[in-house]
């Protein structure tokens, strides 16, 4: 190792080992925790640190590949944030670590997280690409592009933080194990060996310490490139959504899912459902919306008066005599002990005998309760 490479400044290495004196604003590792806990699974404490590769990385793979990256974070934070501040310990430490070691050394997290992250990419970007032609276009062609994206995310994950390393030999060694798919057979199989072959590459012939700090960048750009690179996400996810995602019915048969979609907006559940929206939203406009917001609590039966005359076959015009008589005929038809069937027949008498005397019990302390505060308003 040359001797200016260990002349580390600030974290870094002046080429003539002189101190470094440019100032930045102090991160807070409150804020860091609270930006993790709110936010954390789509990246935005690592934003806030300026690690914007991890933050995408994060919001990519839904927290840190399922929320795993994210839960390590509960840990990690304060070291993330101490080298964000350039902390004298943290960088003392960092030079003792690159005193010791000429390049940085494997570590599992890492080479775990770029395989992850790639594998994860490259699955997105195959399902992707429409399986028929678009406007008379073939577009699985663009399949060929599947060792780029590979290389891209190990890249990525592999620049994290103080690691650095040239994406070239990653996408060669992609590029060269493309042709073995006949010979491995399995598709994903192939594919996450091709991601395995790329990281070792970029892990053994690219990786080196970063010994001098990113190039500042304006908060807009780094605005614009997070924006075009979660544009880029999403449209990714919606082309698989749109043209390759299917659901499977009741027969077993696959249905393209925005086929589904379209039919369901024709189907009797969602035309029902839309009238009642329709009617819903009419009604809060001319009679205001807690009036509205009243009766959809009253359609809801909270107290289970609905379901209780329902059960009971009455009209909620019914007098109290006429509940009573109805109740002594539908306990006596009912009663468990006039089956004499199966244990389940039994079973199911009980069940019903119980949900007539429910049934009963409610709405006779419904028209009592209903009474008290009649007579109460009178005397009033």
């Amino acid at each position: 190792m040359d001797a200016t490479q260990t002349k580390i400044v600030n974290g870094h290495v002046d080429g003539k080992g002189k101190k470094s004196t440019g100032k930045q604003k102090q991160k807070s590792l409150f804020w860091t925790y609270v930006l993790w806990l709110f936010g954390g699974l789509v990246g935005a404490h690592h934003v806030y640190l300026g690690r914007d590769a991890q933050a995408f990385a994060y919001f990519s793979t839904f927290g840190g590949y399922l929320g795993l990256g994210w839960l390590r974070d509960i840990y990690r934070i304060p070291s993330y944030v101490a080298d964000a501040n350039e902390d004298p310990r943290f960088v003392n430490d960092f030079k003792q670590i690159v005193r010791c070691n000429r390049k940085p050394p494997f570590s599992t997290i890492r080479f775990t997280a770029m395989t992850a992250v790639a594998y994860f990419w490259s699955e997105l970007y195959r399902n992707a690409i429409p399986e028929d032609e678009v406007f008379g276009i073939n577009f699985r062609y663009l399949l060929l592009l599947t060792p780029l994206v590979i290389a891209l995310g190990v890249w990525m994950v592999g620049n994290i933080g103080r690691e650095q390393g040239s994406i070239w030999f990653a996408l060669v060694s992609a590029y060269l194990f493309y042709p073995t798919l006949p010979y491995v057979g399995d598709d994903r199989m192939w594919l996450f060996l091709m991601v395995v072959v790329s990281a070792l590459s970029f892990d053994t012939f690219s990786k080196q310490w970063r010994l001098k700090p990113r190039k500042a960048k304006s908060f807009v750009r780094r605005t614009c490139t997070l924006t075009v690179a979660v544009v880029i996400y999403l449209s990714l996810i919606g082309s698989y959504l749109y043209f390759n995602a299917a659901i499977t019915d009741s027969e077993g048969e696959e249905i393209k899912l925005s086929e589904a979609i379209q039919h369901f907006l024709t189907s009797p559940i969602w035309l029902d459902l839309k009238a009642n929206l329709e009617a819903t939203w009419s009604q809060a406009v001319h009679q205001g919306f807690w009036a509205t917001w009243a009766q959809l609590v009253d359609l809801t039966d909270p107290r289970g008066e609905i379901n209780a005359y329902r059960v009971l076959g009455v009209s909620e015009t019914a007098t109290q005599s006429e509940l009573t008589a109805r109740w002594r005929a539908l306990s006596r038809d009912n009663h468990p002990d006039k089956i004499k069937g199966t244990e389940e027949e039994r079973r199911q008498a009980q069940e019903k005998f119980m949900e007539i005397q429910q049934a009963y019990e409610i709405l006779s302390k419904a028209k009592n309760r209903r009474q008290r505060r009649n007579r109460k308003s009178e005397d009033v």
